[in-house]
């Protein structure tokens, strides 16, 4: 057995999530139209949110209070509180939304369980990120879990030494370059990455040519306990 941990991202790699938020947007869009176009009001919800992650974190409940802020500025104070409860029940809809598993993903933990530890890393809400899994019926396959703040070099270097991992032995499997891959690579680890229909905008990044050897890309999950075998066997 080459890894002695496969650590999982959850939203949008064992669930959907930014589907949420998408369809959030648009609904926001709508509620906001009286006082911007589109594209601005597109633009500005991104550059709120982005500028509001170093105070609220990751999560809905950060995204409501950046929608709140941003429709105070699209309209100039100018919108009222039915519009504003609109808002708010944009949010509480996000957040009491039943938690959909994404394809292959019971069959690949299930199997990937009976031979190997594995980890769920996830960053946001703590209270919303614990209900999700809870919901999932995902929990009992995963040995540890791990509810961060933000994924950084930092944050996985904390928890390899929290569990006493060698990167060269841990594999790291998510949808996020900047979140699950780069900070893996750049420890020393390996990273799977399985892309998502939908990409927010603050995730793209790209793959240094030197970190090649140690990343990996799937068309789907399902393709991933291949994977993993071809690994393991091309260092036994």
């Amino acid at each position: 057995m080459f890894f002695d941990v496969i650590a999982f991202d959850a939203d949008d790699t064992l669930w959907h999530s930014e589907s949420l938020y998408l369809a959030a947007q648009e609904q926001f869009s709508q509620i906001l139209a009286p006082y911007a176009d589109a594209a601005r009001i597109a633009d500005v919800l991104h550059q709120t949110e982005l500028r509001n992650l170093s105070l609220y974190g990751y999560g809905i409940k950060g995204f409501a209070l950046s929608m709140i802020e941003a429709a105070l500025d699209l309209s100039q104070r100018r919108i009222d509180g039915v519009e504003l409860q609109r808002i708010l029940d944009l949010a509480k809809h996000m957040l009491n939304a039943e938690v959909e598993l994404l394809e292959h993903v019971p069959d690949v933990i299930t199997r990937l369980a009976e031979t190997y530890p594995l980890m769920l890393i996830t960053k946001g809400d703590l209270i919303h990120q614990t209900a999700k899994i809870e919901q999932s019926g995902l929990k009992p396959y995963f040995r540890y879990i791990e509810i961060v703040a933000d994924k950084t070099l930092e944050s996985y270097a904390a928890l390899l030494a929290k569990y006493h991992l060698q990167p060269t032995r841990f594999l790291m499997v998510g949808n996020s370059l900047r979140s699950d891959v780069l900070p893996v690579l750049a420890l020393g680890g390996q990273a799977v990455h399985v892309p998502y229909a939908i990409t927010w905008a603050h995730e793209r990044v790209d793959v240094p040519a030197e970190q090649q050897g140690r990343y990996h890309e799937l068309t789907h999950l399902g393709q991933l306990p291949a994977l993993v075998d071809q690994l393991s066997c091309s260092v036994e």
